[in-house]
């Protein structure tokens, strides 16, 4: 599971994820990639469950890259505990992602697999996507 090595600080408050986003938004690596269309916490398990999906799909073939990283950890209480008693422990990690923000990128593969293969991994994700190809952009 995607995690970081060390922080600066163990727990964070949860933020604000208004806005549209700039940097990240356009497409570097590869052919095809899936492009957030809402905002939301995508969770080190989503992104590795939809990793394994296009993975799966394409057979090891073309080249994936994932362009997002679970870096703000969320914090949970025990089930049925009283209030008060501080923050609680760090649950899990995820990812705040605004809209416009570019999250998985393939190439080497058909168009018809990586848009499966990406179809596959937006079914894992908790936002709303859109498959975008490079072609598309200019």
């Amino acid at each position: 599971m995607l995690q970081p090595k060390r922080t600066k600080y163990r727990k964070e408050h949860r933020g604000r994820m208004n806005g549209i986003r700039t940097r990240g938004s356009t497409m570097v690596y590869g052919e095809f990639g899936l492009k957030a269309e809402g905002p939301g916490w995508v969770t080190a398990r989503e992104i590795e469950a939809a990793r394994r999906a296009v993975t799966g799909y394409v057979q090891r073939g073309g080249q994936l890259w994932v362009r997002l990283f679970p870096a703000k950890p969320v914090s949970g209480r025990p089930a049925e505990t009283r209030m008060g008693g501080g923050k609680g422990a760090v649950d899990h990690w995820v990812a705040v992602v605004r809209r416009g923000r570019m999250l998985y990128e393939i190439a080497d593969v058909p168009e018809d697999a990586a848009r499966e293969a990406l179809r596959r991994a937006a079914h894992k994700l908790s936002i709303p996507t859109r498959i975008v190809a490079r072609s598309d952009e200019f």
